[in-house]
């Protein structure tokens, strides 16, 4: 199984290290840059970003790496992830690509737009943000990224928002290059994807959370968890990230504040007993 003894980190079947905990961008517009500064220099080394203007400032995550790098930090101690988003998840009036192209070239045209916006030679992560309706537009968009990885473009790929585990085993029994992550919103409407955690677990993918926290108002406040959150002197987000990052999730966090930036970076410093991670997964059933 992919992993270390590393707590803060985490190795993909493709043998890329992974922050257990990854800032994402999405809706911080003019913010941005600011933003991803912020996190670099409290200590965050994942960045999740995607090349889809309706919701990410992808030239401002660029701007912000720039500002934050240096004095010792390089993009190599970054893991920088962003996704390719099909027509039907863009803004028509914002698109970063050609939609008159085919598949395989509007993949390219992003990766490229991508590249530019990040000011970087490679990706840590090419996500596909979306399955496609038709599972063989879908292979044909993946076809391109292994493309892409082939050419030591992207270091490992990933799939975003696939919430049924049939059309996940499709992708992955189809795919040359397999999906080293996939990144789904955790919350109860899917049963906080168990039986894509399972497959996660039997096929060597890596799982991402995200919406963790604001899909989640009832975990946090349940008076199991703030007492253990008291106990440990914690927040209930704190205990709610370290438990999941003890099951093996990377979780997103998108926050705007730097004390919870800080607080999410802590939850390194402490850890749950297997007790106390069976009362947390008890109130995911």
């Amino acid at each position: 199984m992919p992993g270390g003894e590393d707590p803060r980190h985490i190795v993909s079947a493709c043998g890329v290290r992974m922050p257990r905990i990854i800032y994402g961008t999405a809706w911080k517009k003019e913010r941005t840059a600011e933003l991803v500064e912020l996190a670099v220099r409290s200590g965050f080394r994942g960045i999740d970003t995607a090349c889809q203007p309706k919701h990410y400032h992808e030239p401002g995550v660029g701007a912000g790496l720039a500002a934050a790098l240096g004095q010792g930090l390089s993009r190599a101690d970054i893991y920088l992830q962003t996704k390719f988003t099909p027509v039907k998840g863009q803004d028509p009036d914002h698109l970063p690509y050609d939609p008159a192209a085919g598949l395989g070239e509007q993949v390219r045209q992003s990766f490229a737009a991508s590249l530019m916006n990040l000011g970087t030679s490679y990706l840590d992560c090419l996500v596909l943000h979306s399955p496609y309706p038709d599972d063989a537009d879908t292979l044909e968009v993946w076809r391109a990224m292994e493309g892409l990885f082939e050419q030591g473009g992207a270091r490992q790929l990933g799939i975003s928002n696939c919430y049924e585990p049939s059309r996940l085993k499709a992708i992955h029994g189809q795919a040359r290059i397999k999906p080293a992550v996939i990144q789904n919103r955790f919350y109860g409407k899917t049963g906080y994807d168990r039986d894509i955690r399972a497959f996660c677990r039997e096929s060597g993918m890596l799982y991402q959370s995200f919406w963790t926290l604001t899909a989640n108002p009832g975990v946090l406040s349940q008076p199991v968890l703030m007492k253990m959150a008291e106990r440990h002197g914690r927040t209930p987000a704190q205990i709610f990230f370290r438990f999941l990052t003890q099951q093996n999730i990377v979780c997103l966090t998108g926050t705007s504040s730097p004390d919870h930036m800080a607080q999410d970076l802590a939850i390194f410093d402490f850890r749950l007993s297997a007790s106390e991670c069976d009362k947390v997964d008890a109130l995911l059933r």
